[in-house]
Order: structure tokens, then C-alpha cells, then sequence
């Protein structure tokens, strides 16, 4: 295989690992009956007229496993922390006590967490199709290699390649997708 055909395997592979951590991502955002700090990833909150990720202007934790706590930096921020928490549509119901906030996580009922399983199948579809994204790129910069003098064979030795990524990579959004959705249902 040449080093033009290399570069480009490296590169979707590269591309394929940033498709994986951000389904992972998204997959850990989705609540599964159990408190995660993960759940309040996406609350931004203004902090001095700047929407600022509710990370960086306190510390979110989970003392057990129905219970997240919020310590803001700042106790001017307990109220604004609180409205953002609730604006955010969660399904939560922030608790503010004038030096944390506490938001007690309430157990499932069956049907959302069908709905939640719904999620999560189609943020794994979505990064299948990120995936496939990446194949079909890559696959048109081995195409395009032909003007450097890539022989037929090495481009479809190539392709080979960039399909072998691909389907290990499709199979690994199948695993988590699998195991978020065993998280979800197990009561």
C-alpha cells in the first residue's frame, strides 16, 4: 500500500475515534434512572451576561445514586443555576437549600424509559451514519489519488481497508449503544 493510501486510512481512522467519543458522549447524556453528572453537561447558565457552562461555575456531584449536588463558586449564582436547571426540561426538580443545590433523581416509569431507549437507538443511528460519512470521504480521496499515479489495485486495497474501519467501527456504536440500552431498562 503506498503512503498516500496509508495517510488517508490514518486519517479516517483518526475521524472514526472522534465519531465514537462523540456518540459516547451524547449516549452518557441520556439519564438512565441513576444521577450522572453527565445529565447536566448541556445546562449553560449566565453567569455576568455570559452563557457559561454550568461546569465551570460550580462543582456537580453525585453523593448516591439518586441525588446529583451542585456547589456553585459563587452563592449569587444559586438562583441562576437553579433557573437554567429548569429551564433545561430534564424531567428534574432542583431543591435550592442558599448553599447547594440538591436534585433528587426520580426513578423511571416504564414508558419514558422506552422513550429514553428510542433516544439513545437514534443517537446511535446517528453516529453510524457519522461513520459512514467518514467511509465515503475517504473513499473519494483514495479516488482522487489516481492523478498522483495510485494504481487501480492499491486504491481497492485501500478501499478494503477504509470498509474493514468502518465495520469494526460500526460494531463498536452497536456496543454502547447496547450497553446504554441495557442501562436504561434495568430497574
Amino acid at each position: 500500500m503506498s503512503e498516500l493510501i496509508k495517510k488517508q486510512v490514518a486519517d479516517a481512522k483518526i475521524s472514526m475515534d472522534k465519531a465514537i467519543e462523540h456518540c459516547d458522549s451524547e449516549l452518557q447524556k441520556i439519564r438512565a434512572g441513576k444521577a450522572n453528572p453527565a445529565m447536566l453537561d448541556d445546562i449553560v447558565v449566565e453567569y455576568y451576561g455570559t452563557p457559561t457552562p454550568l461546569s465551570q461555575v460550580g462543582s456537580v456531584n453525585t453523593p448516591d445514586a439518586r441525588t446529583i449536588v451542585v456547589q456553585p463558586w459563587e452563592k449569587s449564582l444559586l438562583p441562576l443555576i437553579e433557573k437554567a436547571i429548569k429551564e433545561a426540561n430534564l424531567g428534574i426538580n432542583p431543591q435550592n437549600d442558599g448553599v447547594i443545590i440538591r436534585i433528587n433523581v426520580p426513578p423511571l416509569t416504564e414508558e419514558r424509559r422506552r422513550d429514553l431507549v428510542k433516544k439513545a437507538k437514534g443517537e446511535a443511528e446517528t453516529g453510524k451514519i457519522a461513520i459512514r460519512n467518514i467511509r465515503k470521504d475517504a473513499n473519494e480521496k483514495i479516488r482522487k489519488l489516481k492523478t498522483e499515479g495510485v494504481s487501480e489495485d492499491e486504491m481497492k486495497t485501500g478501499e478494503g481497508e477504509i470498509q474493514k474501519l468502518t465495520d469494526a467501527y460500526i460494531i463498536k456504536v452497536d456496543v454502547l449503544s447496547e450497553a446504554k440500552e441495557k442501562d436504561i431498562m434495568t430497574v
